[in-house]
């Protein structure tokens, strides 16, 4: 039978994917290693056994004991997974950055977790490290992995990582780039592949407001500034950075990295993360400038599935500011406009009564709803008008809709540009939407003007 032991035995030996759809203008080949198919679903997983099992050879962790980490959650799953089979509790902190995804697995596997402010500095209490420290040393038989200075981290990538990436290239590799968060995954890779060849180039992609990039090209400590990408970037030192085998840093928006991160998702079908957008961003600029010859790699550091109520949301991306204009659609603003608990569709039927359909706008505290007839658009009522001729003949309350309706609002597909939304609601206070020829729902000119 073709069986493994364990979990543990799949971390690792991760596929490279070729890109197709991103080579416009690029002559080099750019290739995808994809570590979010690690059983946990990141590149931590290697790093999560190699920890634990070096803590083990070492006797500094003990059977029964308990793991304590600091994590943006993938090392923390790493460590999850390989203690879930080893037999040992694990207590995470994490910032409220973090994805409900992450903080919901973690649990899913059996582990505390402790939420600790975003904003608390490296050098306060209320840090998530600090507070990994602080419980570390209140709780018995404990041990905080630290993967910020544990050697284990490099040294997996080291061991595994590099060699991987050297023999699927068969050595032709010449750009490497990664993601700067604890320094393992760019250190441990790189030196292997530097030892194999010095003129491979290490390129790290760090976000804006992370102090790295500043630091290395001029050696002055700055202080770090918040931003929303998570799991890679700090405002401190880690033992793990290893500058020397690092040849360029380069920075990149946060705005970029989500929205690469979306575009491999429907371009290439890789879903991935926002720290994946990052490293994307480095290697598209990084190829642009070189020939045929070169072989560039980057880390698909972990799934979308855990950003699902990030930037794989329209509704948070748009909270966020982050939006392109080339993504306003009819359909987004529908999406994302705040409902209020009420349906999609209000609508009235021709040959209901006036008095059914105030009714229906007294129900739901709406002002205007459009007449629907067989999924066709034939008219509209409007409250005010209604109340104003009922004033007039109180009989009108009794009378059809199709006797006293006003005029349809007109039907717009939700793949059209919001523009061409905004100049319907020039002549009409309202469009309905549709999808695949069926009308979904209603914006008028104020969901629109919230939107905006």
């Amino acid at each position: 039978m073709k069986v493994v032991n364990s979990i543990l035995e799949l971390f690792g030996k991760t596929p490279l994917v070729k890109l197709n759809h991103f080579k416009k203008d690029i002559k080099a080949s750019i290739f995808a290693k994809m570590e979010s198919m690690n059983p946990g679903a990141s590149v931590k997983d290697r790093i999560g056994l190699a920890m634990i099992e070096d803590a083990e050879k070492r006797g500094i962790l003990k059977p029964g004991g308990t793991i304590i980490e600091a994590t943006s959650g993938n090392t923390g799953i790493g460590l999850a997974l390989t203690a879930a089979i080893k037999g040992y509790k694990c207590i995470f902190t994490m910032t409220e950055k973090v994805s409900v995804e992450k903080r919901r697995y973690l649990q899913a596997l059996g582990a505390d977790v402790v939420i600790c402010p975003m904003t608390a500095k490296h050098d306060t209490p209320e840090n998530y490290v600090n507070v990994a420290k602080r419980i570390n040393a209140e709780t018995p038989n404990s041990l905080f992995m630290y993967q910020y200075n544990n050697p284990s981290n490099p040294d997996a990538h080291y061991h595994t990582t590099g060699p991987e990436l050297w023999e699927q290239t068969q050595g032709k590799i010449t750009h490497f780039i990664g993601s700067l968060g604890t320094g393992g995954t760019v250190s441990g890779t790189g030196r292997f592949l530097k030892e194999k060849n010095p003129n491979v180039k290490i390129i790290a992609a760090d976000p804006y407001g992370s102090i790295f990039k500043t630091y290395k090209e001029s050696g002055i400590m700055t202080e770090g500034t918040p931003y929303l990408v998570e799991g890679i970037g700090q405002d401190m030192l880690p033992e793990n950075v290893h500058f020397k085998y690092i040849d360029e840093i380069i920075n990149v928006t946060d705005k970029e990295s989500f929205h690469m991160s979306r575009r491999l998702s429907k371009e290439e079908g890789i879903f991935c993360g926002g720290s994946t957008g990052t490293n994307l961003a480095v290697a598209l600029k990084v190829a642009k400038d070189l020939d045929e010859n070169a072989v560039v790699v980057f880390v698909v550091c972990d799934t979308g599935e855990r950003y699902l109520s990030k930037h794989h949301s329209d509704e948070w991306m748009r909270e966020k500011r982050l939006l392109e204009k080339d993504k306003t659609t009819i359909g987004v603003v529908f999406q994302t406009k705040l409902s209020g608990g009420l349906p999609n569709m209000i609508s009235a039927a021709p040959n209901e009564t006036i008095g059914d359909a105030l009714g229906r706008l007294e129900q739901y505290n709406v002002s205007q709803i459009p007449v629907l007839d067989e999924n066709h658009s034939i008219g509209s009522l409007t409250e005010a008008d209604l109340m104003s001729m009922i004033i007039s003949d109180p009989a009108t309350i009794d009378k059809k809709v199709s006797e006293v309706m006003g005029a349809a609002y007109p039907v717009v597909d939700e793949s059209e540009d919001i523009k061409y939304g905004i100049q319907n609601l020039k002549s009409s206070p309202a469009i309905l939407v549709s999808q695949y020829g069926r009308i979904i729902g209603i914006l008028t000119r104020y969901d629109v003007l919230d939107f905006v």
